[in-house]
């Protein structure tokens, strides 16, 4: 799938997803609305006949054709204009809730003009039982009255909940279908990259493969010409261009097969205790000895790093993995510096080249397996992309850390942070 397929099916994706939670909100918040207008609306007739019900017992006339004012969405005021008794209005409020179906905590309070004071209140649960003096917040006083009570649900947020379960049901849907749509999304960008890398290694494996077998070919043309037999130095020399291609072409698919035997089983160490001094300095040799008519390598070690717990064979290759790397990408002269620093309980170690280093966008993605630089259409750097996975695979075996420096304004610079034993 191309990348501009895979944005607009992102695009429309998001748009969809964010269409449906708009719509979800929307109607979600309508029918919160709702409940609450229905709330009130029940309460307020309550609210109405115990007025009704206390006029009557008090012989008392209504000053106000409307007797009942909603201050706030849990919050009522009733207006009584007589003086009147905690026990009764209870009593009163009780039935009527329990009359009209309201299941849920109340709280009341009767205001004292003497006082200037909200008092008597109790704390009713939706199962009918009270608990004395145990009003949740002081309740607000109305000046449009002078002999009132004010009713308060402090639960009916919970309530409401309780009656939308089903709205939070398909919320849970949607957030369910958002992740959904969410890791979709990430295993087709990861399975695109990854055909990427694919393609990538299969082009890096055909540059790599076409030039020993090219060689090889020529070599053995040579070989099978008739003529060549009067010439033996001349087949000597095709038959060890033969023999060192094959060679090359079997150390890289040693490198490959070696990656697959890592990915499919782990790593089997034999660790021993090591010199890391002497390990980087058979590694150093090793490089020179491949490359010494270009490279300069300068070794500045800690004069008693002490002993490294570790495997001697896969030490060595990183050490020359990251050289070899250097020299590769440092130019036509590279410059080559290995550094040693015991800090606190650690040893640094520092490989750095006089190449023109390694851009941000790149940096956090060079230990990736087959991951290269782009060069565009220029396959001047041979390689499969595996070295530095190898380096930072083998390093975790050792519970090491490898991480490149941004520092540098020039330059590449590995540091391989080392636990070595006491």
């Amino acid at each position: 799938m191309k990348y501009r397929h895979i944005r607009y099916v992102v695009l429309l994706g998001a748009v969809a997803i964010i269409s449906i939670i708009a719509m979800q909100v929307y109607f979600m918040n309508k029918e919160w609305s709702n409940k609450e207008k229905q709330f009130a609306q029940t309460v307020t007739i309550c609210l109405r006949n115990v007025a009704s019900k206390i006029y009557k017992f008090n012989n008392a006339t209504p000053s106000t054709p409307n007797p009942v004012r909603q201050l706030s969405s849990n919050y009522f005021v009733v207006d009584v204009n007589s003086e009147l008794d905690a026990n009764i209005l209870e009593h009163y409020l009780k039935t009527e809730f329990n009359k009209y179906n309201i299941q849920t905590d109340f709280e009341y309070g009767i205001y004292n003009c003497e006082t200037d004071v909200m008092e008597y209140g109790n704390y009713v649960f939706n199962n009918g039982t009270v608990k004395t003096g145990a009003i949740s917040v002081d309740l607000p006083k109305y000046r449009g009255y002078n002999y009132y009570f004010g009713v308060n649900f402090p639960l009916l947020s919970n309530t409401i909940a309780g009656d939308m379960t089903i709205w939070f049901f398909l919320v849970g849907i949607l957030v369910v279908s958002v992740i959904f749509f969410a890791y979709s999304i990430f295993v087709i960008l990861k399975q695109k990259k990854l055909s990427e890398l694919q393609r990538d290694f299969i082009n890096n494996m055909t540059h790599e493969f076409k030039t020993p077998i090219a060689s090889i070919n020529i070599a053995a043309d040579v070989i099978s010409n008739p003529a060549s037999i009067d010439e033996p130095a001349r087949i000597i020399t095709y038959g060890s261009v033969i023999k060192q291609e094959v060679n090359r072409l079997n150390d890289q698919v040693d490198k490959v097969l070696q990656i697959a035997r890592i990915e499919k089983s782990g790593f089997h160490l034999r660790m021993e205790l090591l010199d890391i001094n002497a390990i980087i300095g058979q590694a150093v040799a090793n490089c020179l000895a491949n490359h010494a008519e270009k490279v300069k390598i300068t070794c500045d070690l800690a004069p008693d790093p002490g002993t490294v717990a570790g495997d001697r064979m896969h030490l060595t290759n990183i050490f020359y993995n990251l050289l070899d790397n250097a020299v590769k990408y440092a130019g036509e002269t590279p410059v080559i510096t290995i550094k040693t620093v015991k800090k606190a309980k650690k040893l640094l170690v520092y490989v750095s080249d006089n190449g023109p280093g390694i851009g941000r966008a790149h940096q956090k993605r060079v230990f990736e397996k087959f991951y290269r630089i782009p060069t565009a259409n220029v396959h001047d750097v041979k390689g499969f992309g595996l070295g530095l996975f190898y380096v930072k695979s083998i390093c975790e075996a050792h519970r090491w850390k490898i991480s490149l420096d941004p520092a540098p304004s020039s330059g590449t610079t590995f540091v391989i942070e080392i636990t070595p034993n006491p």
